[in-house]
């Protein structure tokens, strides 16, 4: 599926929130609110931390970041978790990089 596809089908279901009433308790923004945690998966297993923080670093400022490798290799298993100073930024984040191939 293309970019643009994926665009217009999360327009769609956005459309389709409104459409049900009180969309913000029914949008992930909601559960999360309170939380500057994001999660980054299919993520190249060559990037390093500083290259995942120059790349997720456009929407926020990053205070924390965990690469997940593996024990016995060191190396990626190609996601991570990131925190956000402020939350706002995990909201950008989300709704810019979702379904994006880094």
């Amino acid at each position: 599926m293309n970019a643009l596809t994926k665009v217009k089908l999360i327009h769609e279901l956005n459309e389709q929130e409104m459409e049900l009433g009180d969309a913000e308790k029914l949008s992930w923004h909601a559960e999360y609110k309170e939380s500057p945690w994001i999660f980054g998966g299919g993520l190249p297993y060559e990037l390093t931390e500083g290259d995942i923080i120059c790349v997720f670093s456009q929407y926020g400022e990053i205070v924390n970041i965990n690469l997940v490798r593996d024990r016995e290799t060191g190396k990626s298993k190609g996601f991570c978790f990131l925190c956000y100073r402020d939350q706002r930024s995990t909201i950008l984040t989300g709704d810019n990089f979702n379904g994006i191939k880094i």
